[in-house]
């Protein structure tokens, strides 16, 4: 995400709704219920205990006309234990059905939580498919700090982002970054709109009454709060990177002049990180540009960031690519980690300007030390106000810190151990945490193992400490 002063905060709770459930019958009860939350530091109801998505195929049909939203979300998990029940994440739609297995199942709403009881359990080890049908005119949730994400309107459309809970207000599922799966999301639509999502355009199919059904395939594992559904009158551009990385621009018809430039360098930005962060994680790229004024912020939308507006600066565009390797392939494993999401893609900023002829980021570090504003306008931010690693609540995990500390955090590391291993460091731990999930621990861990140093000063003065750094 990008850096603002507007901090991402819980989304409230969302009035409780209730679905009648239908008629089953089970055997003998020998699993036990999965957790309705998987206790995330900041976001305790978030996600479900009990199994692992493995992969997700929704199925939706969206008309902006009457903003109506009809769903069908196959999901296939693994159970981790025996299961009498277990819990999807879902915000306000209506449940018109579910089966798992092709069998009826019963299931209740209370507040966000859908719980579903198989007509039979299910064991431990077991690969199972819930099927979910689901309709309503999806809503925004308003964080506490005005903020909004979910699903949200647009002049001509609409946008499902999700960090980070929104994204079940748009379809049923595991709703934690530690859950990642890989997906197939079609989306159709009325005739002369667009719809597009992360990952390939595996099919453009239009229907017999002249809707088109766009399909969208995302083949390496994704955390929910990445996934995307844009939907609107937008203008697509194609192509390839040097190394041959796929291109996927879509971009709002009133803001193409505007983006056309800072767009212009992705490919130069694709081939660069490679360069610094190792092979580029994902098999597209691209971004999407919605009207301006539709988010407060922009999001790292797993392979097609989201832009609200035209981008305004290469600097934005290279900080939601950094992602890709950074939150994205190498996901938290919990909100509090999100300094590894921000910090990481921050000093890509520094060192995209630091090999561009700009500003080193030695210079920007002593800068934010010395309260330079000239050098960096967030010099004179509260930087310092709390550790990166121990925010001090959920509506601090995108506060100043995170981002600008966590970046000095990186640069320390980098005066101590040289350049060298540095850069090895940065590139083994995009590797070795590839498409899964790593927390801070694993990181000082491996930053020590890997570079040979005792950085226990970084961490206790740096990372953890309480007290402004100096």
């Amino acid at each position: 995400m990008e850096h603002r002063a507007l901090s991402r905060l819980a989304a409230p709770a969302v009035a409780a709704l209730l679905a009648l459930t239908t008629a089953c019958t089970g055997g003998t009860v020998h699993g036990r219920p999965g957790a309705s939350g998987l206790r995330d530091p900041y976001f305790p109801k978030a996600g479900n205990g009990g199994y692992q998505v493995e992969h997700y195929e929704l199925d939706l049909d969206y008309d902006p006309g009457d903003g109506l939203l009809h769903g069908t979300a196959v999901i296939t998990a693994r159970a981790e234990q025996g299961l009498s029940s277990f819990n999807l994440d879902l915000s306000g739609l209506k449940v018109e059905g579910v089966t798992v297995q092709g069998a009826g199942a019963r299931y209740n709403r209370t507040g966000n939580e859908l719980t579903v009881r198989p007509a039979e359990d299910l064991e431990k080890g077991e690969v199972f498919v819930t099927e979910v049908d689901y309709s309503g005119r999806p809503k925004a949730l308003t964080d506490a700090d005005g903020a909004k994400e979910g699903w949200i309107t647009t002049e001509d459309g609409a946008v499902g982002v999700g960090e980070p809970v929104g994204s079940m207000t748009w379809f049923p599922g595991n709703h934690h970054p530690s859950d990642k799966a890989t997906y197939d999301i079609t989306i159709t639509v009325p005739k002369g709109y667009e719809a597009v999502s992360n990952g390939e355009l595996r099919a453009r199919t239009t229907q017999a009454d002249g809707r088109t059904a766009f399909a969208w395939h995302s083949p390496e594992p994704m955390a929910s709060y990445l996934a995307t559904a844009v939907v609107g009158k937008y203008r697509v551009a194609t192509g390839r990177t040097p190394s041959g990385v796929a291109l996927y621009d879509a971009v709002a018809p009133g803001e193409a002049a505007a983006s056309a430039g800072d767009l212009a360098r992705l490919p130069e930005m694709v081939e660069w990180g490679a360069g610094r962060f190792g092979p580029y994680p994902f098999s597209t790229a691209g971004a999407i540009v919605l009207p301006a004024g539709t988010l407060a912020y922009a999001l790292e939308t797993q392979t097609r960031p989201v832009f609200s507006g035209a981008p305004g600066s290469e600097d934005l565009v290279l900080h939601e690519l950094a992602h890709q390797w950074f939150g994205n392939s190498v996901s938290p494993k919990s909100w509090k980690d999100m300094w590894l999401n921000e910090g990481f893609a921050t000093y890509a900023e520094w060192l995209w300007a630091e090999d561009h002829g700009g500003v080193t980021a030695q210079k920007r570090f002593e800068a934010f030390l010395a309260g330079d504003t000239e050098v960096d306008e967030g010099a004179d931010s509260d930087w310092d106000a709390f550790p990166p690693a121990a925010p001090p609540g959920p509506e601090h995990i995108s506060g100043n810190p995170v981002y600008f500390r966590g970046a000095m955090v990186l640069h320390r590391i980098r005066q101590e151990v040289g350049d060298e291993k540095f850069f090895a460091l940065v590139r083994g731990w995009a590797a070795e945490h590839r498409h899964g999930n790593a927390s801070t621990a694993d990181f000082t861990a491996y930053a020590e193992r890997q570079t040979g140093h005792d950085l226990k000063k970084v961490w206790d003065v740096w990372l953890y400490g309480k007290d402004s750094p100096r």
